[in-house]
């Protein structure tokens, strides 16, 4: 976005502030293996897939996204897309 180093660490002071942040499980990996090999998942996607590896981890089933289209072929995952009502 073009920011200098201060201003993206104070905005990311702010984002923090309001989430938690979650720990990686030790089950992530290897959901995240079986989601690619299930859903044939290759180049950018895999980064997706870890998105949703992570969720399926902490039970989590929806997604705030811009890019919908890339974690709707997940099953039990629901799509908010603030682009798309």
């Amino acid at each position: 976005m073009g920011l200098d180093i201060t201003e993206t660490q104070q905005r990311l002071q702010l984002i923090e502030a309001g989430f938690s942040l979650l720990s990686e499980l030790p089950s992530v990996y290897a959901n995240w293996r079986q989601l690619l090999v299930t859903h044939a998942v290759k180049g950018k996607q895999v980064h997706d897939a870890r998105l949703v590896a992570l969720m399926n981890g902490y039970g989590i089933t929806h997604i705030l996204t811009l890019n919908g289209s890339d974690s709707s072929r997940y099953p039990g995952i629901v799509v908010v897309d603030p682009s798309n009502p």
